[in-house]
């Protein structure tokens, strides 16, 4: 039977989560509760659009095969870093803009390319943003199931 290689497009069934046993994520919900994708995962190995644990673990597995791998931070979305987290005065919040904490919004950098950050605290003068990914410094854990090769 083939086994998945890079350069190959895939299709694959997961259920993350951390290492206390919560699920942050999956392609098999049964709810919309969870925010989960619905249906397999498609990707091609190589091309770097998962974080390079989980496609290391799809190398070499087989279709209706099935594993569970330990994804630590390195290999996943990297360590926390505080230099990616900005306290700004109120004042420089566009008009209009009413920051809550847990927010997602949308930063316009100094080239005009935006990046996504979290608001993590709003006080009576300074609103905090954080830029880093939201499993950044965490370990990860999946189930993972190759259900096509392509």
């Amino acid at each position: 039977m083939a086994k998945a290689k890079s350069g190959d497009k895939v299709k694959v069934h997961y259920t993350g989560r951390l290492d206390n046993g919560d699920v942050f994520d999956s392609s098999e919900c049964v709810d919309d509760e969870c925010g989960c994708e619905s249906g397999p995962l498609e990707f091609v190995i190589g091309e770097g659009n998962v974080i390079p644990g989980f496609e290391n673990a799809v190398i070499d597995m087989e279709i209706g095969e099935s594993k569970t791998v330990h994804i630590p931070v390195e290999e996943a979305y990297g360590p926390r870093m505080e230099e990616l987290v900005a306290v700004l005065d109120k004042s420089e919040v566009p008009a209009g803009v009413e920051p809550e904490a847990g927010q997602q919004m949308e930063v316009t950098l100094q080239d005009d390319s935006t990046i996504p950050v979290l608001v993590t605290e709003v006080s009576d003068t300074t609103v905090t943003l954080d830029a880093n990914h939201p499993l950044a410094g965490q370990n990860l854990n999946f189930d993972i199931r190759l259900v096509e090769i392509a």
